[in-house]
Formats: C-alpha cells, structure tokens, sequence
C-alpha cells in the first residue's frame, strides 16, 4: 500500500513562509517514491509578510494556510483537520515561515514554543511511533519538542543555533548538505537543505535522502 505522508507547510517563500524549493522538491520526491501526499497548514495569520525582491518587511496581512496553498496547488487542509490516524509519517519543510509561523525561534532569545496544532500533531505523531522529517530551520522545532528524548538532529554546522538549542537536551550532528541525521530511535530524519547549500541540486540530494529515510521507516 501506498504510505500516506503530510507534508506541513508555514507559507509561501524562503523569507517569511515554506522555502519554495524545499517544498517543492520534498512534493516531487515523494510523488516519485510512490506516496500520497496530504498537505496542510496552520490557519492562522502570519507573523510578518515580507517582499522578497526588496527584502523589506511589507505591511499587509497574509494567513499562512491561504499562501501554503500556493504550494500545494489548492490542495491542502488546516492541519487542525488532518487526521492522523490516515498519516504514515510528517515532513516539515524549512523556510523563515518554520521559524515564524510553526514556531517562535526567530522571534525570541529565549525558550522557544511551538504553534499549538503543530505541537500536538507531531508530539501524537512520535508518540504513535510515525517517522518525522524536518527541512533546514525545521529541525529547530524538533529539537525544541523531542530535546528532552535526546533527539539527534542536524541544522547543518550553525555553531549559534546549536548552542541556543543545547539547553533542550537535543543532540546536534554535524551533517553535509546532501546527507541526513537518522534518530531511528525516535524514528526522526533531518537535513540541512539551504542552511548549507549554494546550489538547488544539492538540496534535492539532501531532501530524496531525508524522504528515503523517512518512508524507510513509516
């Protein structure tokens, strides 16, 4: 049977939603690895709207699941509507929106919390012993939920973000851009995608690795 995978998205572009490319090729590696794809948001507004040809922060008022259906071509539900019971494993893709809108880490100095429907989804997820993949700054989420575990997770070689994360208890391994972090004890995969990469191809190696690894074990 097919393996039914979520795909969590936080918006639309690399600045203040789901980085586009990491989204994408995360759709395309699993429609080529054969697996039904559900994608879903947060509906709720976005912390900050950002034009992404100036760089400036824009003043407008954009809602994460709207812009998320970009992406996702139309297809998409409010993750308060995913019904996990259906789902054999969850990927985050990176992007500014996975630490704006799934969560505050680019928000705050201090203690980081997670949007309320993302943390109940993926604490039930691991819980119930579905794999979890995180993209690029995503894995700052996994490390902020499952660092009393002592998950092992990736952002690439980031010295500051490990340090700010270390006080979680989350274990950081140094990774290359086209390699993953497997905790198969918490059944949890993550890779750098364009914390280190200079080029989209590299980011494709990295992310079909990370989705290998994940259906591998949902």
């Amino acid at each position: 049977m097919k393996k039914r995978v979520l795909v969590i998205l936080s918006g639309c572009g690399v600045r203040d939603g789901s980085e586009i490319h990491e989204a994408t090729l995360t759709l395309l590696a699993l429609d080529r690895a054969g697996a039904e794809i559900c994608c879903a948001a947060p509906d709720i507004a976005q912390t900050q709207c950002v034009d992404h040809f100036r760089g400036t922060t824009a003043k407008e008022s954009r809602n994460v699941l709207t812009e998320s259906a970009r992406i996702a071509r139309g297809r998409i539900v409010p993750l308060t509507q995913a019904d996990l019971s259906q789902i054999d494993a969850i990927i985050l893709p990176g992007g500014m929106g996975a630490a704006t809108n799934l969560c505050d880490f680019a928000l705050t100095s201090g203690s980081v919390t997670v949007e309320p429907s993302v943390k109940k989804i993926l604490l039930d997820a691991q819980a119930a012993g579905k794999p979890l993949g995180f993209i690029c700054i995503a894995p700052v989420i996994a490390a902020t939920l499952f660092g009393s575990m002592g998950v092992r997770y990736t952002i690439g070689n980031d010295q500051g973000i490990v340090s700010r994360l270390s006080s979680t208890g989350a274990v950081h391994v140094e990774t290359p851009v086209t390699g993953t972090a497997v905790d198969t004890r918490l059944k949890i995969v993550s890779t750098p995608a364009y914390m280190l990469a200079k080029r989209i191809s590299e980011v494709e190696t990295g992310v079909s690795a990370l989705v290998s690894d994940v259906l591998k074990m949902a």
